[in-house]
């Protein structure tokens, strides 16, 4: 073959009615849309195959990366990104000392939080940043009152080091609504807030390129929101800003100048890619609508951070795997900075082991990956360029519908935001009781010797006098905890429950359905103790009762069941639980015999368990 032939000359064409056919055929009538159509949570169906014809209509499809509307990036020439570390600071002293220690190992992006007492003062700051670059780092604060004092500060600070404003990002992250909206309460009113971010933007146009206003999306992302809800709710949370602060006399430039947003990144790895394309291209749309004199000012600025919805005390290390991926959907999908979340977050202080593994994630993508090395390189993916537009529709439809019912205020007021979350979050956690939405090593393969950590107590943000806004707040949660308070339970039982498995006959059911209840039982950390197979029942029932198994799970093929567990219900009676493995056919036969607890892929994993707990005693 000649080598200036292209090699897909030998394969000729295929259409998409040819694939339709072939999929028709090894469908073999099944219906096609429920059978490969995946309706996502969100509202929206995916298709399990697209092609170049289904980027045709795409409005943005021909844009180049930093043209507007954005959604293939803001730059254009690579992907970089802000490694971004959090650092609480309770002494200036060591949070510089761990500043530089961080910053020596690859983190170029510091955020330096602070409790809601603390005092600002010049020689606070002066200690806090000594020896740091400012020119060549990302800082941002993050206060819990009196950022303009801190603003002011920071600014002696710089101009004590004759250093050139313009030079320095970062943000002082700012956010009355997202607290207001996560606490429930605010010290000031809203009219108050507003009015004091007025005052915040123009002390913060000193500092050009740095941000005043921090939105918190991520906080409707942490609380089981879609990936739609939390893009339509954040963007409908920023334009509130916009339309306050421009009332007040802020020019659109620098209202939407000094706004930047974060956002949640969870596990559908494709999903949160194109969440953030498309936040960038609502975000421009909606800036535009204020007529700003500059682009620059419809380019959305993002902060990623990795979703805590999804995890879990058990089998921590898992975390890893999940930040992994959630870190690789924020940088694929163009995070101007990302913080990685530590494994052990839930439970534990910030230490040097997690905090490094957190790190690596990222410079794994950098340095090894090269992910930063090309602009948008999710662009052109017919999958992904369409979940874009998908997101995107739907996303703006939740806007428009927020702003008809006055806008993000008055839906934080009425409790349609809070509604609208709690109902999917209600979905999603049903999910996960049924195993549907899956936690490796929480709902789904435990592993049943592991024993939960201890827990460090988190610090608490404390209103300070009476609340002058108060709303129902937005409820933060992880998917995990009802699982983790169920097998905590049992842990601090007296007696850990013994689940013995009783397999017989058929021997790939039996296998299958003790390989099924063991880690079903597992979840709750119940001891359990499998077995190859019995003969017969009489053998299998003295041997449990014999390892006073607590549990007696009957293991075997529906056709056997009719014999097998009436048999076992007599010799078990009084003497210990007798649960059955699947949902036969002769299940309400076996009922009306008194054989009340059975086990299978349709049953409510939490309930049940909790169920078992109370028939053990277990509180």
């Amino acid at each position: 073959m000649s080598m200036d032939r292209k090699l897909f000359e030998e394969f000729p064409p295929v259409t998409t009615g040819q694939w339709m056919e072939k999929i028709t055929a090894d469908l073999k009538g099944a219906d096609f849309n429920r059978k490969l159509l995946w309706k996502t949570i969100g509202g929206f169906d995916l298709r399990p195959f697209y092609r170049e014809e289904d980027l045709a209509g795409l409005p943005f499809i021909n844009s180049l990366p930093g043209e507007f509307p954005f959604v293939r990036t803001t730059g254009k020439t690579d992907n970089r990104w802000y490694v971004r570390e959090e650092i609480e600071v309770t002494d200036p002293v060591k949070a510089n000392a761990k500043a530089l220690n961080v910053l020596s190992r690859g983190v170029d992006s510091l955020a330096f939080h602070f409790a809601a007492d603390t005092m600002f003062n010049r020689a606070m700051i002066e200690h806090l940043l000594e020896n740091i670059f400012l020119e060549a780092v990302e800082v941002s604060f993050v206060p819990l009152n009196s950022p303009v004092e801190l603003l002011k500060t920071f600014r002696e600070v710089v101009e004590s080091r004759g250093i050139k404003p313009a030079l320095l990002k970062g943000a002082i992250e700012t956010d009355p609504l997202g607290r207001l909206m996560v606490n429930g309460k605010l010290c000031v009113s809203v009219d108050e807030a507003m009015d004091y971010l007025v005052t915040l933007i123009r002390e913060g146009s000193f500092f050009p390129a740095m941000k005043m206003i921090r939105v918190n999306g991520a906080a409707f992302g942490n609380a089981g929101a879609t990936a739609v809800q939390e893009l339509g709710m954040t963007i409908a949370m920023g334009n509130e800003y916009l339309a306050q602060l421009t009332e007040r006399g802020i020019t659109p430039d620098e209202a939407a100048g000094h706004t930047g947003f974060t956002f949640s990144t969870g596990s559908s790895y494709f999903i949160e890619i194109a969440k953030l394309r498309a936040a960038r291209m609502l975000w421009a749309a909606i800036v535009k609508g204020y007529s700003p004199e500059n682009e620059e000012s419809m380019k959305m600025n993002i902060h990623s951070v990795t979703s805590e919805w999804n995890k879990t005390v058990y089998d921590p290390y898992v975390n890893m795997l999940r930040t992994q991926t959630e870190a690789m959907s924020a940088t694929l999908g163009g995070a101007d900075s990302l913080t990685v979340g530590r494994f052990d977050k839930a439970f534990a202080a910030p230490g040097e082991f997690s905090e490094r593994i957190a790190r690596n994630q990222q410079l794994l993508l950098k340095e090894e990956s090269h992910f930063d090395k090309v602009a948008d390189p999710a662009a052109g993916s017919y999958y992904i360029e369409n979940v874009t537009a998908s997101l995107a529709n739907h996303a703006w439809e939740l806007f428009l519908n927020i702003e008809e019912r006055g806008g993000f205020m008055e839906c934080l007021k009425s409790g349609y935001i809070q509604s609208a979350v709690a109902e999917t979050r209600e979905k999603r956690l049903q999910n996960v009781a049924m195993g549907k939405e899956k936690l490796l090593g929480t709902n789904i393969y435990p592993g049943t010797a592991e024993k939960a950590p201890k827990f460090t107590a988190k610090p608490t943000e404390e209103l300070k006098g009476e609340a002058a806004a108060e709303v129902e707040p937005l409820r933060q949660i992880r998917a995990a905890e009802e699982f983790e308070k169920l097998r905590m339970a049992t842990e601090k039982a007296a007696k850990r429950p013994k689940v013995f498995m009783l397999t017989a006959g058929n021997l790939v059911m039996r296998k299958a359905r003790a390989q099924f209840s063991s880690g079903f039982f597992g979840v709750a950390g119940y001891e359990i103790i499998d077995n190859p197979g019995f003969d017969n029942i009489s053998d299998g029932v003295a041997m449990a009762l014999k390892m006073k198994a607590d549990i007696i799970v009957l293991c075997s093929s529906d056709e056997e069941y009719e014999q097998f567990a009436p048999a076992a219900a007599a010799l078990t009676k009084g003497k210990a639980v007798l649960v059955i493995a699947g949902a036969p056919s002769s299940e309400s036969s076996l009922r009306e015999q008194g054989i009340e607890n059975f086990i299978s892929l349709r049953s409510n994993i939490l309930e049940t368990l909790h169920h078992y707990n109370r028939l053990l005693g277990i509180k």
